[in-house]
């Protein structure tokens, strides 16, 4: 049961985060700034979510002790959400909410590898299941690379042919830096991944992690914004579409979605978390051509199929080795045989 309800919930947060990115670029193409969007953002989840949740959840019950080695290693993986955050949502600035879930199908591919090198995960090539997994790693970075760097004729059109000529020299010129400003927001996506789990396990208590690290990239993303925002009027915050990402993102995005990962990895552990996100891609293609226009090239299509082979792969061979690793765990727990006594009992 526990199995099934981690995953209703994963699926679910998928749904949300993709109408993120969806709302994201809305706000964008209005003129919204991608920095001070982060720090609003985050400042509004831990003020006015995290903070009013984690005092009325600790109001009766006791804590483990922050020690300063697990404030350091939260500190980093703010560090890490803050660059996650800022390449993804610059990311989308360059390119579509398509493309961003296109991307965003690396994630598992840099987990696995990510979780190897840290030695979360066991990788043995004379078993099916490790290689499926290993394989499916590759093929996903290839769809990935097929869906930056290869346009293809468009397949839906939704532009009317003077706009679609202005759009195809956008994309043109904007694709190739959007989809690497995504790809190293999936790659940091992992990494936070690895660190947040690693981070569970010395503490696991996932809203208190989920809070304070979300208190250090308000920090982070607003000394960032400060830097690299020169518009003092960026910083108003204007009713309509830039209001409503703010606070739908500060609800779904950095305060449940953080914290359901975060518990996510700590059940499960990160190889499983990121298997969900491949199911984005075809929410996304659907709710970028409906309600933004977007134009679908084939290309977006044919990597999206190449990223979903590479994903099942991986999927089917976790799926294997957890199964392996419950038969051994019963097999080891069945009683010795009366027929075959102990030689002290004879």
């Amino acid at each position: 049961m526990l199995g099934f309800g981690v995953t209703t919930v994963m699926v679910a947060v998928e749904f949300l985060e993709v109408g993120l990115s969806t709302l994201t670029k809305a706000a964008i193409n209005k003129g919204m700034s991608d920095f001070v969007f982060i720090v609003y953002t985050n400042a509004f989840a831990a003020s006015f979510i995290l903070l009013p949740s984690t005092l009325l959840y600790y109001r009766k019950r006791s804590r483990p002790l922050l020690t300063v080695s697990i404030v350091s290693r939260i500190f980093l993986l703010g560090l890490i959400g803050c660059c996650v955050q800022t390449f993804m949502i610059t990311g989308i600035g360059f390119s579509s909410p398509t493309l961003s879930s296109a991307i965003t199908n690396l994630t598992p591919a840099f987990t696995f590898i990510l979780a190897i090198s840290s030695r979360m995960e066991k990788l043995n090539l004379k078993l099916q299941s490790s290689l499926a997994k290993a394989i499916g790693t590759m093929v996903s970075i290839a769809g990935a690379l097929t869906v930056t760097l290869f346009k293809g004729p468009a397949v839906v059109i939704t532009s009317s042919p003077h706009n679609l000529r202005d759009e195809i020299l956008f994309v043109h010129t904007n694709w190739l830096i959007g989809g690497l400003l995504l790809t190293a927001g999936s790659f940091s996506l992992s990494l936070l991944y690895i660190v947040q789990t690693s981070i569970v396990k010395d503490y696991p208590e996932e809203l208190m992690v989920t809070f304070i690290c979300c208190v250090f990239v308000t920090l982070q993303s607003a000394i960032l914004a400060l830097i690299l925002e020169g518009d003092p009027n960026a910083w108003r915050l204007k009713p309509g579409m830039e209001l409503m990402a703010i606070l739908y993102s500060a609800v779904f995005a950095v305060a449940l979605r953080t914290l359901v990962h975060t518990w996510a990895c700590h059940k499960k552990g990160p190889v499983y978390v990121s298997m969900f996100k491949p199911l984005g891609i075809v929410i996304a293609m659907v709710m970028g051509v409906t309600f933004l226009g977007d134009t679908l090239y084939v290309g977006s299509v044919v990597g999206a199929v190449i990223i979903a082979f590479g994903f099942y792969s991986v999927m089917w061979g976790q799926t294997r080795e957890e199964e392996m690793a419950d038969y051994e765990g019963m097999d080891s727990l069945k009683p010795s045989s009366p027929k075959n006594p102990s030689p002290s009992k004879q």
